[in-house]
């Protein structure tokens, strides 16, 4: 296995900056953390032992990370305030297990209702969009840094709606904008692109997927008939978000146009693309589509290569799966 690149300083300083700006947000650094009399940690060892039918101090300990001294003294707090009990083991007399007096089960359900609140709040300033995107993003912090968590749902497909052509063009036009550097002239492409899907509609032999997850648009696809050969199909402005990258939604959306394409009784399914585009033009070579033309051209302010892909679908050669 490789051995990974070491960290720029940019990205110590980034992750540095987020934690600090993290911990200030939720108030962790505060010794009345939510305003209910205790610490973060302290709290964090309530927590646990609700979490433990029979828990040791060393199980806490070992859970979190806590220095054994200054654990020793935020169970003698809670001891001496009634919020747990020491109940003798019965296998060994000399150990003994933490519970949770009435007390303390009440201070739990005050931190976790305040903790409640306090993410209701935070997360309720967002669109519906922000959360899924920070959902994504946490999960993935999960996976990556802390090794565990459950892995972000997959997007879901649906067929489009009225709002949806909106936010196709302005998807399509900021993003290949910021990536690439492309004009006004491909937003304005998009536009007509879709106008023209709405236009002459056809539900039988036409369809448009968009993929989302919490509400947002992570991604879509277009298949229409060929204006002027109606055995051909044609595969238009599959996008990705790059929020959505990794998890396999180009090579799910392709998939879904050739399966249509095939039931509808289309013999050929033909695409217009870039050379630049190298993950897309893999996705299709995956798909079973072949590379059948190639042509310079200068468009959306740049020197392009134009692409023509090509898939027979009378015959069995797609493999997605």
């Amino acid at each position: 296995m490789p051995v990974p690149a070491p960290p720029s300083a940019a990205e110590i300083a980034g992750f540095r900056r987020f934690n600090r700006r993290y911990t200030r947000l939720l108030g962790t650094l505060d010794a009345n953390y939510l305003g209910t009399g205790f610490s973060l940690a302290e709290g964090r060892v309530l927590y646990e032992l609700t979490e433990r039918a029979n828990a040791r101090a060393t199980d806490v300990g070992e859970a979190l990370g806590l220095d054994a001294g200054y654990l020793s003294r935020i169970l003698r707090r809670f001891e001496r305030t009634g919020l747990i009990s020491r109940v003798a083991a019965k296998r060994d007399r000399r150990a003994t297990y933490l519970r949770l007096t009435v007390r303390g089960r009440g201070v739990i359900r005050q931190l976790n209702q305040r903790a409640d609140r306090q993410a209701r709040g935070i997360l309720g300033s967002l669109s519906a969009g922000q959360r899924a995107r920070l959902a994504l993003a946490w999960g993935t912090m999960e996976q990556a840094v802390l090794g565990g968590g459950t892995p972000p749902a997959a997007p879901a497909l649906r067929a489009h709606r009225p709002g949806d052509m909106g936010m196709v063009v302005a998807l399509e036009g900021a993003g290949y904008a910021a990536q690439f550097g492309w004009d006004p002239n491909f937003e304005a492409l998009v536009a007509r692109i879709v106008a023209d899907f709405l236009a002459h509609f056809d539900p039988v032999r036409e369809r448009c997927w968009i993929a989302e997850r919490g509400g947002e648009h992570l991604g879509h696809v277009f298949l229409v008939r060929h204006p002027e050969r109606p055995d051909t199909a044609k595969l238009r402005l599959l996008y990705v978000d790059p929020a959505a990258r990794g998890l396999g939604l180009g090579r799910t959306l392709v998939a879904e146009c050739v399966a249509f394409a095939r039931a509808v009784g289309y013999k050929k399914l033909t695409l217009w693309t870039q050379s630049m585009l190298i993950s897309a033009g893999r996705i299709y070579a995956a798909a079973g589509f072949r590379l059948v033309a190639e042509e310079p051209h200068r468009s959306f302010g740049h020197e392009l290569v134009a692409q023509t892909w090509e898939l027979d679908l009378d015959q069995p050669n797609a493999r997605l799966g």
